[in-house]
């Protein structure tokens, strides 16, 4: 049990897949054999960067499956700075089964990795966002499947799109990501999806122009300008956006019955406009809820 999940390529496509049909079947059947894959385990919650839907539903993931949940609060841990990663990761690997950690640095979860003995999982980095990546390829699949169809991103090219972006193409999808210059995703990224979308039939696409990602798309997706550190730039980042946030205008340009998707918290009237997120289309809610399926799915298979 001492396989982490740092970010999406951690997984093949069809361990991915495989998360996926757990997650599925998990949330149809609340009460299987699964309930008690972490009987006598324990997780501890490592968060620098606060959160709600992060927390509850890691929290309710451990106990749905008979283990027990602890969370310790930046004062107590101090990662990287009262105490380093590694001291961090070798004491907690004589206490309990995994460590679940929401950061900014990628490498400190990578130290953590390097230094424990017990899976490592990713709550969340400024480089990636892989949980938040399955809850949303389980929404897809819940409304009207993800192979074949088109997933337009439009905004930032942050942790949240270079995850799904990632999973998406694994799964088959035609990806489109538009962003502003200076704001793209990286190229190695980018191959990586590519490499994903050949082996699976999909596809990725990635400019700067968010009619033509939008254009036909079956699910439009968006993200905050501004993520939790960047608050400074937040002027600069809304006029480097203008003509990117997600409304009736740009949504009118995608499949009359196309999903709109949004990982929360939302800025309303910047990245979405209010009439978006809470439209008819709208599965925003539907993605939260499935952040508890898709994570539960994820430990459980940890210990498979």
């Amino acid at each position: 049990m001492a396989r982490s999940f740092l970010q999406v390529a951690d997984f093949s496509a069809s361990e991915l897949s495989a998360v996926l049909d757990a997650a599925q079947a998990q949330k149809a059947s609340p009460e299987g054999a699964h309930r008690r894959a972490w009987a006598g385990r324990t997780a501890f919650l490592i968060f620098q960067k606060p959160s709600l839907r992060t927390r509850v539903s890691f929290e309710l993931a451990v106990r749905r499956l008979g283990g027990e949940a602890l969370y310790l609060s930046p004062p107590e841990v101090g990662l990287g700075e009262r105490e380093p990663a590694a001291d961090v990761a070798r004491v907690l690997a004589r206490f309990g089964d995994a460590i679940i950690c929401r950061t900014f640095e990628q490498a400190l979860l990578e130290e953590l990795a390097a230094h424990a003995d017990l899976p490592v999982i990713n709550a969340l980095s400024d480089w990636e966002h892989p949980c938040q990546a399955l809850a949303d390829l389980l929404t897809i699949r819940e409304h009207g499947g993800a192979a074949g169809r088109t997933l337009a991103y439009v905004g930032d090219g942050n942790n949240v799109a270079r995850s799904l972006m990632i999973c998406a193409a694994g799964e088959g999808m035609r990806v489109r990501v538009a962003s502003p210059p200076g704001y793209e995703l990286d190229a190695a990224s980018i191959e990586a999806a590519q490499a994903r979308a050949a082996a699976s039939g999909g596809s990725v696409e990635v400019g700067g122009d968010p009619a033509a990602a939008v254009d036909g798309a079956d699910v439009v997706y968006t993200d905050t300008w501004t993520s939790m550190g960047q608050e400074a730039e937040a002027k600069l980042r809304v006029e480097a956006f203008e003509g990117f946030q997600v409304n009736a205008e740009l949504l009118a340009l995608a499949r009359p019955e196309a999903l709109v998707m949004h990982c929360l918290p939302a800025h309303r009237g910047e990245e979405i406009s209010d009439a978006a997120l809470e439209g008819e289309q709208s599965v925003v809610f539907d993605q939260a809820e499935n952040r508890l399926h898709a994570q539960q799915a994820l430990l459980w298979r940890l210990v498979q």
